[in-house]
């Protein structure tokens, strides 16, 4: 019986033992810069009423060296009251990815949409520590849908490349 039936594929899918098929890596996960401020303490800790928070999140990407690129979720959170600024809170956490075998035309939406899923978990638990450790309730961040944030940004970049016309569909193949 030959022992080559069923021969692996050397076209980039998975299965191929050629090392042609997309990876991709996580190598590290860490805190590039961590802030937190609380203005108005002790004053704060008497104050009644729930503060209005305002949660601003920005993703950067970059490549760092042969297939690794870098990742950076910030998150910027301002708690406010109308006595004054409860407290604030910034955190920039990054991600080394390696990507090695993947098309061109995948790599932004990975590097802007998948990895910042990734790493959310884990600056959501930093923010919520640090919220806690600053001596208030634990802020839980809501999930963010990064895919359909990238592909709402994308739309947007579209329109203005063409002159605001992102509902048309062209006829190219």
């Amino acid at each position: 019986m030959a022992e080559d039936q069923g021969a692996p594929q050397t076209d980039g899918q998975a299965g191929d033992v050629n090392g042609n098929a997309p990876q991709v890596g996580i190598l590290a996960q860490y805190v590039k810069d961590l802030s937190f401020e609380n203005p108005s303490a002790p004053a704060v800790f008497q104050w009644q009423g729930q503060p209005q928070m305002d949660v601003q999140v920005n993703i950067g990407a970059q490549a760092v060296g042969n297939d690794v690129h870098e990742v950076q979720l910030k998150i910027d959170v301002a708690a406010n009251t109308e006595q004054g600024t409860a407290f604030r809170a910034e955190l920039l956490y990054a991600g080394l990815f390696a990507l090695r075998n993947v098309p061109a035309e995948q790599i932004q939406p990975f590097l802007l949409a998948e990895g910042p899923r990734l790493l959310f978990p884990f600056a959501r638990q930093i923010i919520a520590d640090v919220v806690t450790n600053g001596g208030f309730p634990p802020l839980l961040l809501d999930p963010i849908d990064f895919g359909a944030l990238y592909m709402q940004r994308a739309a947007q970049a579209q329109a203005e490349a063409t002159g605001g016309q992102a509902g048309e569909v062209t006829g190219q193949a």
